[in-house]
């Protein structure tokens, strides 16, 4: 186990605590339904981690999930 003042202020993954969204949030980012989101979590499709019943998704992993279905139309 990692002691606590080893951790800093980003914690042990080194992401801090606002760069985790919850579903709806992801949801209102991306202009989709909870559901939708909820679908891409359980495709495998967007990476979540589960926080006891919730989820939630680091904000580099929305990115990377946005950046890698970027489609430009020009």
């Amino acid at each position: 186990m990692v002691p606590a003042e080893s951790e800093g202020p980003e914690g042990p993954l080194g992401q801090s605590d606002s760069s985790l969204l919850t579903i709806a949030e992801v949801a209102a980012a991306m202009r989709v339904s909870k559901m939708t989101v909820y679908r891409q979590v359980h495709a495998g499709e967007l990476r979540a981690v589960r926080v006891g019943r919730s989820f939630r998704v680091s904000r580099s992993d929305l990115d990377d999930y946005l950046r890698q279905r970027f489609y430009d139309a020009g």
